[in-house]
């Protein structure tokens, strides 16, 4: 059957939700996703294992919300794996072992794909293209664009249309782009939880033959899940031993940072729940100065814990975003913190990461040949940009006046399928 104009899929596979949109004639509409007690445009990007006899294979898996739901239910039995996106493009990761099953990224990706399709009441099906938001620049150390294409391509072809990938900045210009009736230049700034990315796009009047023009983009590693790390790195880790020693023989070291690495990384953190790692776990404690600190790591790990941190954390982000004072609270696994935390302490804390989304964002206006003058608006996206001091960082610069926000979550998706019905889409891609 053809169409007069394709119908497109918009797809914001982010590292700590997802969102899809389906256009069609001209209109972009949110695809609504089942969960376990009301359907929503927002569908966490996590997975949740747990061996069921009944399953061909022995394993299950749900999700989205339905996996936290599973891994609530039972967090002992299960692996929950988040933020796996982030290592989309790492050549050290080259697979997840779940239940002795080893899954790659690209299978825990279609399997997401496949119950995200799932519960998507038909919203996947009968798509002619889809237009996938890919970062401008991928998370990780020294990350591997070609591997990240490869993976993404093994990913979406389980879809089973017509691919194409555009910067996720650029879905979310064309998305502002369809809220205004009148010509500007505006900087796009897209803060997720494993990238912050900026485009500079000239936007001309309604009518246009190309109503959309990128003049320059710059994207850093660095956003949501980092600012997590900073918070674990403060108010957890020293309790788990980090910055403690060990004794070697006639020889006393400090303990391995690695560890500590892993565990204040969401995308890893699940995975250090295998049998190696443990083991490797039980013989420092033995030999570490502080054993109860690593026991507490050890119990954490084994308990399943990792998500019921993860909230913990984004509870305080949340409380700093709104006053200027809270409370992190954590209790499991044999550890239990309760700490205060200021906003001052907090952005003391980021301030390293945010000094380097500044110079992205220098790179962007200067790869654009724009001054900051030049700009008539900033349009700030992505969960993270509720974070008082990245909107700061844009106030600082370019005036309160001149910044906009709206859809934080859902913006990107929305231009991501009105790109699909252009006639021109391969001119977007990336």
């Amino acid at each position: 059957m053809s169409h007069a104009a394709p119908i497109a899929l918009g797809l914001d596979f982010g590292t700590t939700n997802s969102v899809a949109a389906r256009a069609t004639g001209g209109e972009s509409e949110l695809v609504l996703l089942d969960g376990p007690e009301h359907a929503a445009a927002v569908f966490r990007s996590a997975l949740c294992f747990w061996q069921d006899e009944d399953v061909a294979g022995g394993i299950a898996a749900e999700a989205g919300p339905w996996a936290i739901a599973e891994y609530l239910e039972y967090p002992e039995g299960s692996r929950f794996l988040q933020s796996f996106k982030s290592v989309a493009a790492s050549s050290a990761f080259e697979h997840a072992t779940v239940f002795d099953r080893r899954y790659r990224f690209e299978d825990l990706g279609r399997l997401f794909l496949d119950k995200m399709a799932a519960r998507s009441r038909g919203g996947f099906a009968g798509i002619d293209r889809v237009v996938v938001g890919r970062p401008v620049e991928y998370a990780g150390h020294r990350p591997d664009e070609a591997l990240a294409r490869t993976r993404y391509d093994a990913m979406f072809a389980a879809l089973g249309a017509e691919v194409h990938y555009v910067y996720e900045p650029l879905g979310a210009a064309f998305s502002y782009a369809a809220r205004i009736d009148h010509p500007a230049t505006i900087l796009v700034a897209d803060f997720g939880g494993g990238t912050s990315d900026f485009s500079v796009v000239r936007i001309a009047a309604p009518g246009a033959a190309r109503r959309c023009e990128p003049l320059g983009h710059a994207g850093v590693g660095i956003a949501g899940d980092r600012f997590d790390y900073r918070i674990l790195d403060h108010l957890v880790m020293p309790l788990l031993g980090k910055g403690g020693s060990y004794r070697s023989f006639d020889k006393v070291l400090e303990i391995p940072r690695g560890y500590f690495g892993d565990f204040a990384d969401w995308s890893r953190l699940a995975l250090m729940r295998n049998r190696r790692t443990l083991a490797e776990l039980d013989k420092l404690r033995r030999s570490a100065l502080d054993p109860d600190a690593i026991a507490r790591m050890i119990a954490v790990i084994e308990e399943e814990q990792g998500f019921r941190l993860y909230d913990a954390v984004g509870q305080v982000k949340r409380d700093l975003s709104a006053t200027e004072n809270a409370c992190f609270r954590f209790d499991g696994g044999g550890l239990s913190i309760e700490a205060a935390v200021t906003r001052a302490q907090f952005e003391a804390w980021i301030a390293p990461d945010v000094a380097r989304i500044e110079a992205a964002v220098d790179r962007a206006l200067e790869v654009a040949g724009i001054v900051p003058a030049a700009i008539d608006r900033v349009f700030l996206t992505g969960g993270t940009s509720l974070t008082p001091r990245i909107r700061r960082l844009f106030t600082e610069r370019f005036g309160d006046d001149r910044i906009a926000t709206g859809g934080e979550l859902t913006s990107i998706a929305h231009g991501l399928a009105l790109i699909g019905e252009q006639e021109d889409v391969a001119a977007w891609a990336a």
